[in-house]
């Protein structure tokens, strides 16, 4: 099969497309023609060196995520037969015209959305999701400040949140604020020449958001803790203004706060597997509802996976970027 390797960790330029052995199958996996992948900025860093597939592999293939055609079941799976339309969140692998992956964390493909489309729905609803509801415990009526709203994640929390009745206030630059606002964003806050803190301030009438979910770190996280409310939480999923920072702890002893951090790549297999099944059970049907849909920026052949990088380090996009495989 034809996939793109990591032999060396300098950025796009390392990603190579040659071809490897297709993937064994155990007896609980299922083999998977991907059809569509999609990147993430781990992707990003991983091709720097900087964030490692956790997975022991000989062959180094990035790509969390995916959306094809079951070609092959082992002998224990009785969840799919051969033809099934699936996809799924994994460590890696997904860069490649086929992938092995246990039959448990495999989900269908929503009948609304289609195969070739499905890539861009695991990893930023499956985060989103995780971070905004089952961590942080949003619920309908209350307040959450999504950072980045026009990302992958973003969007996908704009979404969830008012699917379940919840408030929601994103920043992001001022060209993407209008993306947000089509999304349902309650208050778009563009971070150019706008103070998130007073603004998040002003929407929720001096309250503060019950729960923030954060991509940046940095000195955002002092500032998330003053628009934060009392017994809030912020949960912290990535890093791209640095891990390093000071804050004041004795405002997150007064408010009460929860600070959580977070991710799901690192997680055991049994973790993942339950969030996925749970997944499948909530949020897997307000796709075919009409609730829930995949942003979809742009596209690139695997072949053109050193452009595709490029292009999502320019932060450009806006939703999610595939990778057509096949």
């Amino acid at each position: 099969m034809r996939a793109a390797v990591l032999r060396t960790h300098n950025g796009p330029e390392s990603l190579i497309v040659e071809d490897v052995p297709d993937p064994a199958v155990g007896a609980d996996e299922v083999l998977v023609d991907i059809h569509s992948s999609a990147l993430n900025r781990a992707d990003l860093l991983q091709a720097l060196g900087r964030y490692p597939d956790p997975r022991v592999v000989d062959i180094e293939i990035p790509g969390m995520e995916f959306s094809g055609v079951v070609a092959e079941v082992g002998r224990r799976v009785r969840l799919w037969k051969p033809g099934d339309e699936v996809m799924a969140i994994d460590g890696g692998g997904a860069y490649a015209q086929r992938t092995a992956i246990h039959e448990r964390q495999l989900m269908r493909v929503p009948k609304s959305v289609g195969v070739a489309d499905a890539a861009a729905i695991p990893e930023v609803f499956l985060t989103a999701w995780d971070a905004l509801v089952v961590q942080a415990g949003l619920t309908s009526g209350r307040w959450a400040l999504v950072h980045a709203g026009a990302s992958g994640v973003g969007t996908a929390a704009i979404q969830i949140a008012k699917a379940i009745g919840a408030r929601i206030a994103v920043t992001c630059s001022a060209g993407k604020a209008a993306a947000c606002r089509d999304l349902g964003a309650d208050r778009v806050i563009d971070y150019g020449s706008q103070d998130f803190v007073a603004e998040t301030d002003d929407v929720t009438a001096g309250t503060g958001a019950d729960v923030i979910l954060d991509v940046i770190g940095g000195d955002y996280l002092e500032r998330n803790l003053r628009c934060l409310a009392n017994q809030g939480t912020i949960i912290q999923v990535g890093l791209m203004g640095g891990a390093a920072t000071n804050i004041n702890l004795g405002m997150l002893l007064a408010k009460r706060a929860r600070l959580i951090g977070t991710g799901l790549r690192v997680r055991p297999i049994e973790e993942k597997v339950a969030l996925v099944q749970r997944f499948i059970c909530e949020l897997l049907p307000l796709f075919d509802s009409g609730q829930l849909k995949p942003i979809i920026d742009s596209r690139f052949a695997l072949d053109d996976i050193q452009a595709a990088h490029r292009y999502m380090a320019g932060n450009a996009n806006i939703g999610k970027i595939l990778i057509d495989v096949r």
